[in-house]
């Protein structure tokens, strides 16, 4: 979809993204405050940020309740919805072109003036406390926390995240908003039809925010190292469910950032790659991945799957080979073309909605206050040559950061021996 972008600062310091998308019928609304789980004051309330995001269509200083609150905010249909990451709480919402300035001051209400009761907090601890545990039965939601710990992450598995809900009471509440819902904390994007005259009220509105003023928190650093494989014991689990990462200690520029992509579609991308597609070939795997993430300081090229017992040496084998191949320059010409048409063919189909451009250059902006030139993406994919993902490949595996976890009911045995065939 064709659109503009503007950058804007606010009186208050608060930085965000105007995005004009022309005749546009929703207006998209992204707002991020860097204060998600690793920002909490204390290890004993660690899960602190994630019930205070639970908390925020709560009352406030118009609405008594959660329930009055979201009554009146999807009237109309609108919608809204939070989450929190290790660094991040965003709240996110999406309305009709026609009540936009309704759910904009709505949302100001929420995020500017909450009314944190103990009813609410009881409730929402409860909720939480459901949530994650159900997450103990998602294997793959298991095994990441404790990837990320073993590689020198300062975060909480699953289980000790649950154990800090009881400890967690309304003036933490209180002090965490505080700290980290602040003019100078927080960042914005908003897409939809945002004209001259339509883009000067937004602006006015925002400018209206009563948020304290504060400066943007600071990214924790953390110590990274390579690890010993982990094995997450379940006497129930029929498969091995694994995770693996190689980390590079940087962010990764647009350029390198689809290059790695172009590598992942050729590794695991299709039932015509190399180690996914030959894995199905074989019958080792149903399904398999890998993938970028990155934060502010720090990128992992991760890779995920599930294998029956039996077949988790030879799966490995295949994956210690493939990637073998790359780090020696074994590229051919056809796979790297056609996975550059696919990463082309799945950027113009990205932009088909309001949402999908908001979040498109949410996700650099809130992490680096960087502003995504999306005009000059296809042209980056044009230029990408087999030299650049070679040597990016070997930046992830030279930097010798890296862990593998597994969830099983093997021998630990097992676990140690695919962790050797992903040594280089």
């Amino acid at each position: 979809m064709r659109h503009s972008v503007e950058t804007v600062t606010l009186k208050s310091g608060a930085k965000g993204l105007l995005i004009n998308v022309p005749g546009a019928s929703v207006m998209s609304t992204r707002v991020q405050f860097r204060g998600g789980l690793r920002y909490a004051k204390k290890p004993e309330i660690f899960e602190i940020a994630h019930v205070v995001e639970h908390l925020s269509f709560g009352a406030n200083a118009k609405y008594k309740s959660e329930s009055a609150y979201e009554s009146e905010f999807t009237k109309n249909g609108a919608y809204h919805n939070a989450w929190t990451s290790d660094l991040s709480i965003v709240y996110e919402t999406e309305c009709a072109d026609f009540e936009w300035s309704r759910i904009l001051d709505l949302k100001r209400l929420a995020l500017c003036s909450p009314h944190f009761n103990d009813v609410e907090l009881k409730s929402e601890k409860g909720n939480v406390k459901s949530e994650l545990t159900s997450y103990l039965n998602d294997y793959n939601r298991l095994l990441w926390p404790r990837l990320q710990q073993s590689i020198g992450e300062n975060v909480e598995n699953l289980a000790d995240r649950l154990r800090t809900l009881p400890d967690i009471e309304l003036k933490d509440i209180r002090e965490h908003y505080r700290r980290t819902h602040t003019a100078g904390n927080m960042r914005f994007v908003i897409a939809g039809n945002l004209g001259f005259a339509r883009r000067r009220k937004i602006i006015k509105m925002l400018n209206s925010w009563d948020l304290r003023q504060g400066d943007r928190l600071e990214v924790p650093l953390d110590d990274l190292h390579s690890a010993e494989p982990t094995l997450i014991r379940r006497k129930d689990a029929s498969n091995l469910t694994f995770g693996f990462s190689f980390v590079t200690p940087r962010r990764l520029d647009a350029s390198c950032t689809i290059a790695l992509a172009c590598l992942n579609h050729i590794l695991t991308g299709t039932m015509s790659s190399r180690i996914f597609g030959e894995a199905r070939r074989r019958g080792l795997v149903y399904g398999m991945g890998s993938s970028l993430n990155m934060d502010e300081s720090k990128s992992s090229w991760d890779f995920d799957g599930e294998v029956e017992e039996e077949h988790a040496v030879e799966l490995f084998d295949l994956i210690h080979d493939e990637l073998l191949r790359v780090l020696n320059g074994e590229l051919d010409d056809a796979d790297l073309e056609a996975a550059k048409s696919y990463t082309l063919g799945r950027f113009q189909m990205a932009a088909q909605t309001v949402g999908q451009i908001a979040d498109f250059y949410a996700e650099e902006f809130f992490k680096a206050d960087e502003v995504e030139n999306y005009g000059k993406i296809p042209d980056i994919v044009r230029t990408v040559d087999k030299t650049e993902i070679v040597e990016l490949a070997r930046e992830f595996i030279d930097s010798r950061i890296s862990s593998l976890v597994a969830v099983g009911s093997c021998d630990k045995s097992l676990v140690s021996t695919l962790a050797g065939k992903l040594r280089f």
